[in-house]
């Protein structure tokens, strides 16, 4: 690798090592507390000041769950298959569809099956824009004050700024296709009120 090259790969750390963690929702201490890299070292690292060394990105990896690679954005080889590596986040199994930590995201998730009277976890916000597509079960989607049932077939899309909170709708997992934008790319599906005769995957 030219050293313009391996300049502007380590000049590419410090924002996927940010953009990673944000996706994961969890802080620069909570990542300081799994990895025993000190908040300040964490937090230059992010910012580009700290140079990143195999020390420092080995247990950063183990600890967001990707391949080395990833976090370093290794140049492709011409394969260009993605080798998925599970995790799981909130009790929910994310399998990785995409290599890049920037622009749109996209994942299969599997989601345990729940008894219908359990009570839906809290509501969470945050940058960015998602789309849903139920591949099997059955999805449910509290958006803001909406509560909505998706079935296999059906999608919706939404602002994640709004407050909202996804489960499978029965005892059934649901496994769902998730692509999410950080920068609020969007698509052309919209979410329906429970009770709609529209259909959930109208324009």
């Amino acid at each position: 690798m030219a050293d313009d090259d391996l300049a502007n790969v380590l000049t590419a750390v410090g924002p996927r090592l940010r953009a990673l963690r944000k996706e994961r929702a969890i802080t620069l201490a909570q990542l300081g507390e799994a990895t025993g890299i000190s908040l300040s070292t964490l937090s230059r690292l992010e910012s580009g000041q700290r140079k990143p060394t195999l020390e420092l990105l080995l247990p950063l990896a183990k600890a967001h769950g990707v391949p080395l690679d990833e976090l370093v954005d290794a140049p492709p080889t011409g394969d260009p298959r993605v080798h998925p590596r599970p995790f799981t986040r909130y009790g929910k199994t994310f399998v990785p569809l995409t290599r890049h930590l920037g622009g749109l995201q996209a994942y299969k998730m599997v989601l345990p099956g729940r008894p219908e009277e359990s009570e839906v976890p809290e509501q969470r916000t945050h940058e960015g824009y998602e789309w849903l597509y139920v591949l099997e079960g059955r999805l449910r989607l509290v958006l803001g004050e909406h509560d909505v049932v998706l079935a296999a077939g059906e999608a919706a899309e939404f602002d994640t700024r709004t407050p909202h909170v996804f489960v499978s709708a029965g005892p059934e997992p649901a496994e769902i296709l998730s692509i999410f934008g950080r920068q609020g790319e969007r698509m052309h599906v919209r979410a329906r009120p429970k009770g709609s005769s529209q259909t959930a995957n109208g324009s």
